[in-house]
């Protein structure tokens, strides 16, 4: 048995990707932030959906044409294949604490 929060990482100095299940159609992650955002040079315009929770702290997530969205403990969103994207910031108090869900549709 594992538990989601057992040795959870410092990302003061930067973000740390775990994944916690792989397979062809289904990657599972847990990333780790404080205080981190997305380069500003670009989006993310990912080949998979991405189911997004965050588990501990808050995040937003900007869109080059919707509003950008803030997540807080417990909320989550699904981002479609290609829909561009980017972490406009995690708190920088606390470390963010994030479940990814990387599938095809």
């Amino acid at each position: 048995m594992n538990n989601i929060y057992a040795t959870l990482p410092d990302a003061f100095h930067g973000e740390v990707f775990d994944s916690l299940l792989e397979s062809r159609n289904v990657t599972i992650q847990r990333i780790v932030s404080r205080g981190h955002a997305s380069p500003e040079s670009g989006w993310y315009d990912q080949v998979k959906n991405e189911w997004v929770m965050v588990l501990r702290g808050s995040a937003s997530i900007a869109y080059p044409d919707k509003v950008s969205v803030t997540l807080r403990e417990g909320d989550y969103i699904n981002i479609e294949a290609h829909e561009k994207h980017r972490v406009e910031w995690t708190d920088p108090e606390v470390q963010t604490v994030w479940l990814v869900v990387h599938y095809e549709s």
